[in-house]
């Protein structure tokens, strides 16, 4: 549930509330609004009712509400404007520009990280792409270059100014990870490794989680849950499609996801056409696509010569090809009326 604060509570009130609430052993999730402060409160459902009696005894408190869907934190119920992770120099994934993030699916060497980083750059990305360790399928596949890859792509974020976001696979590689990006993603394989999800909640560093390749749109945002209730709020969203029986895509590509969870929570989500689709004739239809109903970013990976890839060479575009991508992207976002689709739905007759 939430407690919403008066418009006039101080500092001191609010700290009593949070006092009170903690006394009853429940979780305190502090948002501060634009006029309001609003409380969330996560804990035993058992003590609910005696917890939101005690908070309407208190005169900085305007009401209580008890939140009935399974996710708390990723609601709008918790939070009435939409998130906007800042990312420093400008970059910002949820505000109004379209988030591009675009490189190869695995960093191979200094000079093809920094060849795809000018690429990418001069398309208009604002995040460079790249995986120093890689969950393959097969263990005999490309693992990834490690620490030294991301070395490569600090590199590559000196020289161009690209922000950097790269996976994060596992527990033991968190140091080496924060020390060197600046969103940590978390994959499909991933999404429900709640240790994991734990573990980067206690960071301050903006984490994308990836929908998992069977997860329902619940599975997913609970995910969420897991990093927010550790205290890091500043969470991404990535639609990059779910496995169904068809053969002729990686993945089917569901986006109808995007004004879906745009409608149940404030967090910024961004789709995967390279994954999606798993071929690098489709990811530009369907990156116009995911821009047209509204996704806030897109991820795609890009290589100088795909042909040559380490890795998902059949699914990345060649830099002619991201370029063009990227002008239609533009057209795109340019000419569709954004608007909070919490505030604003279409009636039917």
């Amino acid at each position: 549930m939430i407690a919403v604060l008066k418009r006039n509570a101080s500092e001191a009130d609010k700290d009593k509330v949070i006092e009170v609430i903690k006394s009853e052993n429940f979780d305190v999730h502090p948002i501060q609004g634009v006029e309001k402060t609003i409380i969330g409160v996560l804990g035993n459902q058992d003590n609910r009712v005696k917890l939101k009696e005690k908070l309407m005894t208190m005169g900085c408190v305007e009401k209580v509400v008890v939140i009935l869907e399974p996710y708390k934190l990723t609601s709008w119920n918790f939070k009435q404007h939409k998130t906007v992770i800042d990312l420093g120099d400008g970059v910002k994934v949820g505000g109004d520009e379209l988030t591009v993030m675009a490189g190869p699916c695995s960093v191979e060497s200094r000079e093809q990280i920094l060849e795809t980083a000018r690429i990418v750059k001069a398309g208009g990305a604002q995040l460079l792409r790249g995986g120093a360790f890689k969950p393959r399928t097969s263990p005999y596949s490309f693992q990834g270059l490690g620490e030294e890859g991301l070395k490569y792509m600090a590199e590559a974020r000196e020289e161009t100014g690209l922000k950097i976001i790269t996976e994060l696979m596992d527990i033991e590689h968190i140091d080496v990870i924060m020390k060197y990006t600046d969103v940590i993603q978390i994959g499909a394989r991933n999404m429900q490794n709640y240790s994991l999800l734990k573990a980067i909640g206690k960071l301050d560093k903006p984490v994308m989680l990836k929908r998992g390749m069977s997860a329902t749109i619940k599975e997913w945002l609970l995910a969420a849950e897991y990093v927010m209730n550790e205290g890091n709020h500043d969470v991404i969203l990535c639609e990059r499609g779910v496995r169904t029986f068809g053969e002729e895509t990686r993945n089917t590509m569901d986006l109808s996801s995007i004004p879906l969870v745009q409608q149940i929570s404030h967090l910024p989500i961004i789709a995967d056409p390279s994954h999606g689709t798993g071929r690098w004739e489709l990811v530009t239809p369907v990156a116009r696509a995911a821009a047209a109903v509204g996704a806030d970013g897109i991820m795609v990976e890009v290589h100088p010569e795909p042909q040559n890839a380490l890795s998902d060479g059949h699914q990345s575009l060649k830099p002619a090809n991201y370029h063009l991508m990227m002008d239609e992207l533009r057209a795109i976002h340019s000419s569709i009326h954004r608007f909070d689709s919490r505030e604003k739905k279409i009636a039917y007759a």
